[in-house]
């Protein structure tokens, strides 16, 4: 039964994607066993049990596979009741949950990702629009939240806790890269203070790749991105980067 039961969670280090299954998976408290996927060179398992994709993540739960950060993430809420709900038990603000999640990430992060790989005329565009971006997620959020304190720890980070994380939780490696400051106190003060006590929680923490590793990510994919001649690199779900994807987060 207890093999029947086994979970595990084949990934990339460097993939945000996966970190959201991750910190899902810890705050559920559900143990799994991490196959770290070399995306070069892909393995036959990875290419069975996500034939469409064939990118990570991919959870593996009772020898059935779920693909796709978002699917897997509901699945886990709810296949695992024990732990603490990822979404809200209430319809409508589950339903505005979801409309944010799915905001940051259709609106925003394939916006950032323009900025990483682009210069010039069309980078200044993608800062714009991210701007524009983050504006409506802050008044977006004073909504959600009603004027109430969104108190974060590692027992009440639901889903869009989560996605929020895996796109900023690195921005200070994405401001050293980029020289654009997205999490600024200034000018979006609620969002900036949820994503700095989102990176201060212990799960979060402990599964966030060093800050060296993460600079150095977002510099290959910026000059792979930005070479004419180079391979085309994928920056949607399974990021890797070609030169670190054999090497460990430590």
């Amino acid at each position: 039964m207890a093999e029947e039961n086994k979970v595990k969670l084949h990934g990339m280090w460097a993939s945000p994607y996966v970190k959201r299954v991750e910190i899902a998976l810890k705050i559920k408290g559900i143990p799994y066993e991490y196959v770290e996927e070399d995306l070069v060179n892909k393995s036959q398992l990875l290419l069975q049990y996500n034939p469409v994709h064939k990118k990570v993540p991919v959870l593996i739960h009772d020898g059935k596979p779920i693909c796709e950060s978002l699917v897997i993430l509901e699945y886990i809420d709810e296949t695992w009741k024990n732990g603490p709900p990822l979404l809200p038990q209430d319809p409508y603000k589950r339903a505005k949950v979801r409309f944010w999640t799915s905001f940051v990430e259709k609106e925003l992060l394939e916006n950032v990702l323009l900025v990483v790989t682009s210069e010039g005329e069309a980078q200044e565009k993608a800062i714009k629009v991210v701007f524009e971006k983050l504006k409506l997620l802050e008044e977006g959020l004073k909504d959600l939240f009603q004027g109430e304190t969104h108190h974060i720890d590692g027992e009440n980070m639901g889903i869009l806790d989560i996605f929020l994380c895996s796109l900023f939780g690195a921005h200070k490696a994405q401001e050293e890269v980029l020289g654009v400051k997205f999490i600024d106190p200034e000018k979006f003060p609620l969002l900036s203070s949820w994503v700095t006590a989102l990176t201060e929680v212990a799960v979060v923490k402990a599964l966030q790749p060093p800050h060296e590793k993460l600079v150095v990510v977002y510099q290959f994919l910026r000059q792979k991105a930005l070479q004419p001649s180079a391979d085309g690199v994928e920056v949607k779900e399974g990021v890797y980067v070609r030169s670190l994807s054999r090497s460990s987060p430590s």
